[in-house]
């Protein structure tokens, strides 16, 4: 699903992954971070696929909750698993949306 933006501008965290074999609790946790961030203050939506990379997309209002998320507790834990057990290897970005479009149907 597309996630229903703001106008811009807003903040785009691009989360890019490889993945390790097996799944040892990482859709499960996936699914919370996704429950959790959405109730995070400033949080606007996700967008996520997978195939060989994995890429998640989240929109925020500000770098300052962008910072807040980083530093929820429980997605701490989800971080430090995902370093030691889910992924091979990863890359965070943080971008400024500063102009968005698009089509529907």
């Amino acid at each position: 699903m597309i996630a229903q933006t703001p106008q811009p501008p807003y903040y785009a965290v691009i989360f890019t992954s490889v993945r390790t074999e097996g799944d040892h609790g990482y859709n499960e946790m996936a699914n919370q971070m996704v429950a959790l961030g959405s109730t995070m203050k400033g949080f606007l939506g996700i967008e996520s696929a997978r195939e060989e990379i994995g890429i998640s997309v989240s929109y925020w209002d500000s770098l300052e909750s962008i910072k807040a998320w980083k530093q929820e507790a429980a997605h701490q834990v989800a971080q430090e698993k995902g370093r030691s057990q889910w992924y091979a290897a990863y890359k965070t970005r943080i971008s400024l949306v500063e102009r968005d479009y698009g089509f529907e149907q």
